[in-house]
């Protein structure tokens, strides 16, 4: 039987499989192990000395570079993985570690995650770590922040400009709609930033590595669809005030904003992510009461 150690440079495998990276796929490569050793790390639980407990999720694993980094500290890995190329590639990492890693060809866009885990006997708690495609990162995390039950844990490559998103409070350029939806269901944490030179090819851009803890309760009340709701609206017309922007989904915004104890003069920059749970949650009950 192969082992981990015994298994040939990434380059080799990435010349013998003819993988390429595929600018439509969103692909840049980690080819150094102390990186991707060291996200592994990240993911881990507190004091755990490796991530032997649940499952651990990776969507686009490529060549297999932060998958053997991931079964070096014993995880026990669902590969998800759109780019047939790569399969081959993670099949023979799979010969290293046969009981401890299942490769899915599908598209994380459409996969249920938790349930194909289950569906493979894969078991909670989930915890995901990825090197995200760059043309889809947003649009996964999206997606996973409304099905957040049985996640413990996400450690995600972002460009940096999406880290920065993530992590920005109000009053910075970066806050926006993606920084409340986060912040709202999940503690956020940049751990490091990560340069261009250190993929292949490298990207035009720099990268930060985020930690994601979903919360146990979401940080103030609100409904998740109507905070995305006043949320793309307030930001979409960033420069206006409140009073104006919201115009488009509620007919008279500053009764409401003055019941939710906000300035309807007040730009949505400016505004807390409870500030908003406090309009949906008015938003809401207008609705209740109609």
């Amino acid at each position: 039987m192969i082992r981990l150690a015994d298994l040939p440079p990434l380059r080799e495998v990435i010349r013998r499989h003819g993988l390429s990276a595929r600018k439509e796929l969103g692909q840049h490569f980690l080819l150094d192990a102390n990186l991707t050793d060291r996200i592994a790390h990240a993911a881990r639980w507190r004091h755990e000395a490796d991530l032997s407990a649940g499952t651990v999720i990776e969507v686009g694993p490529g060549p297999g570079g932060m998958t053997r980094s991931l079964l070096r500290l014993n995880a026990r890995v669902l590969a998800l993985e759109v780019d047939p190329r790569a399969l081959g590639a993670l099949t023979e990492l799979q010969t290293a570690a046969p009981e401890r890693l299942v490769i899915v060809e599908v598209d994380a866009l459409t996969a249920d995650i938790q349930t194909l885990a289950a569906k493979h006997g894969l078991p909670p708690p989930y915890r995901i770590v990825s090197n995200l495609p760059y043309n889809i990162g947003t649009l996964l995390l999206l997606q996973w922040l409304r099905r957040l039950d049985k996640l413990e844990h996400l450690v995600l490559m972002f460009q940096k400009e999406v880290a920065d998103r993530l992590v920005s409070t109000p009053g910075s350029k970066s806050y926006g709609r993606l920084s409340i939806l986060t912040q709202w269901l999940c503690v956020t944490e940049r751990l490091f930033n990560v340069h261009a030179a250190s993929f292949t090819p490298p990207p035009k851009v720099a990268s930060s590595v985020v930690s994601l803890r979903p919360r146990r309760t979401p940080l103030a009340p609100a409904r998740m669809e109507t905070l995305e709701r006043i949320t793309a609206a307030a930001f979409g017309q960033r420069r206006k005030m409140l009073r104006q922007s919201l115009k488009s989904i509620m007919p008279n915004p500053s009764t409401l904003l003055t019941a939710a104890n906000i300035d309807p003069m007040s730009r949505a920059e400016v505004l807390s992510v409870a500030d908003f749970c406090a309009i949906a949650r008015q938003v809401n009950g207008k609705a209740d009461r109609s």
